[in-house]
This record gives C-alpha cells, structure tokens and sequence, in this order.
C-alpha cells in the first residue's frame, strides 16, 4: 500500500500542475477575448468593471483606446510544463514566463492596431 501511495503522490501532484497550467491558459485566452471585445465595443471603464471576474482585471478608456486585462495565474511551478502551455494565444508570441503565482498582461496599442501578451 505504501509503495502505491508513494508512486501515485507525484504523479498527482504533476497532473494538478498541468491543470493549474491548463486554466491559467484558458484565462489568458478568455481575457484576450475581452480586451478584444472591448476594442471593439469602445466599451467605458463602467463597462468593463461589471464583467469582471476573480482572475481577470480588465480596464480601459474609449477616447485613447488604450485597454488591457491583468489575470492572476494559478500555476505554482514557474514556466510551462506541458509542452502547448507555451503556445501563442491566437498567434501572439508572448514575452516573458509565468512565474509562481504570478500574472499575464494583455495590453492593445490603438497606434500599431497590435495586442501584447507578457508573463510576470
């Protein structure tokens, strides 16, 4: 029975890490979607507020269409894991690496039409 217990800790514990990893990934992507759709909408600040949930902190301003979404990571293991952790969300090359516990910054710049994704 010990030997069984001691086998299946660490594969546990890695399949918990691969899916801390797997919904940090799915918030990215989710707030992605959101600063997009705010771009779109020109949505103001009271807007953005009200969809808000625990992981995700989106904000904006409509007149400089300056918006972004900050989205508190999960995972406790700096880094990816698994080996499509690591892809781009919907093709952007992002910069930096998830640390433990840390964040993903989803920015848009209305002068260059382009969104960036940076880990901290």
């Amino acid at each position: 029975m010990g030997v069984l217990v001691a086998i299946s800790i660490p594969i546990f514990t890695s399949q918990l890490e691969k899916a801390r990893e797997a919904t940090d990934l799915a918030n990215v992507r989710s707030a992605y979607a959101e600063v997009q759709t705010a771009v779109l909408t020109k949505s103001t600040q009271a807007d953005l507020t009200k969809e808000n949930n625990d992981y995700i902190t989106l904000t904006g301003d409509p007149d400089t269409m300056a918006y972004s979404a900050e989205v508190k990571l999960t995972q406790q293991k700096p880094g990816w894991d698994t080996t499509d952790a690591g892809k781009a969300v919907a093709g952007i090359t992002s910069s930096g690496s998830p640390s433990k516990s840390g964040k993903a910054t989803i920015t848009y710049d209305d002068s260059t039409g382009a969104t960036a994704i940076k880990y901290e």
